[in-house]
């Protein structure tokens, strides 16, 4: 036990706690963006694992890192195209369509790569580009922080600034007061001249290029390659954070930490020799805690507006006898 807190209060754990955040943040703020309009993206596992191949073939075949990741935007883009053709203009049920295409990912990226390059369980045969780490200045000399936020993966930095440029997105833009309009009344907001079924299909899009990125730190930041279900449910894990986050930016990146932090926990445990089958779960069983305090919560808080309002009746009534 102590040599687990001693790895925990370590610089470098708290180094790779952030590093392994990275693509869990991307996918629940694609979920945010997805969810404020009112069209759920089930679909980010899907959109990561297409991602990760086509980011990690593209740029070992043409040697390009910029060739790469556009390649993995496409590769995740095509799966939200599918997600928002299936659920917006054939009107199948969202939550099944991501299901489906969840389910097509894991077997399809083996049979791409296979197809592609010959190979079935991760992309050995390429060289795969990775996105450079980037060391700041200033920060790097600051004791204890600056080793933990200086050093980190471009895309690590790039998964921040997207929390701020969602939160504008989403609150200070036509198109985010489109979004939330219709995602809390599409009735309300198709009255008033909104096309419910544009504004999904955008919201759809840019969740689907914020998962691909997240997809892409996989397999150009995380790792050097792709390899079989390399996302391993990170997918779901955001889905989670963005529920407890109450669809907010600014919380989800804290709920995305949480996640992060047992991720890296289970990265060391796995170190230091403990059974991998009790390490594999630790990321799952902290996302099904996370979600039972948060209802939990929620529970808490309706029975205490429930509370107040009685209270008031009550008041209302004794003044108006």
């Amino acid at each position: 036990m102590a040599d687990i807190f001693h790895y925990i209060f370590a610089v470098d754990f708290a180094y790779s706690a952030l590093r392994v955040t990275t693509p869990i943040l991307f996918a629940a703020i694609a979920s945010v963006v997805a969810e404020r309009s009112g069209a759920s993206n089930i679909a980010l596992e899907g959109i990561m694992l297409f991602a990760a191949l086509f980011g990690a073939i593209g740029s070992g075949l043409t040697g390009s890192l910029l060739w790469g990741f556009l390649a993995a935007l496409g590769g995740g883009l095509v799966i939200a195209l599918l997600l928002a053709y299936f659920g917006l203009f054939l009107k199948t049920d969202i939550i099944l369509a991501g299901i489906a295409l969840n389910t097509l990912a894991t077997g399809g990226t083996v049979f791409l790569m296979f197809a592609i390059i010959g190979d079935k369980g991760s992309t050995t045969s390429l060289i795969s580009r990775s996105f450079p780490r980037i060391d700041i200045p200033l920060i790097r000399s600051i004791p204890v922080l600056g080793p933990i936020i200086s050093g980190q993966n471009t895309l690590t930095y790039l998964a921040f600034i997207t929390v701020f440029l969602v939160w504008a997105l989403l609150f200070k833009t036509r198109l985010g007061l489109r979004m939330r309009a219709v995602g809390e009344n599409a009735e309300a907001a198709a009255s008033v001249g909104i096309s419910i079924k544009r504004t999904k299909f955008t919201a759809l899009i840019i969740s689907g290029l914020l998962a691909a990125t997240g997809g892409a730190f996989l397999s150009m930041g995380y790792m050097s390659g792709f390899t079989r279900n390399m996302v391993s449910g990170r997918g779901f894990i955001a889905l989670a954070a963005a529920a407890m986050g109450q669809l907010s930016p600014l919380p989800t990146l804290l709920a995305s930490l949480v996640f992060g932090f047992f991720d890296a926990l289970s990265n060391i445990l796995a170190a230091m020799r403990i059974p991998d089958e009790f390490v594999k779960i630790i990321p799952y069983l902290a996302t099904v805690a996370g979600l039972v305090i948060f209802s939990a919560l929620q529970v808490w808080r309706l029975k205490g507006k429930r509370a107040e309002a009685l209270k008031a009746q009550g008041k209302e009534e004794k003044s108006g006898a």
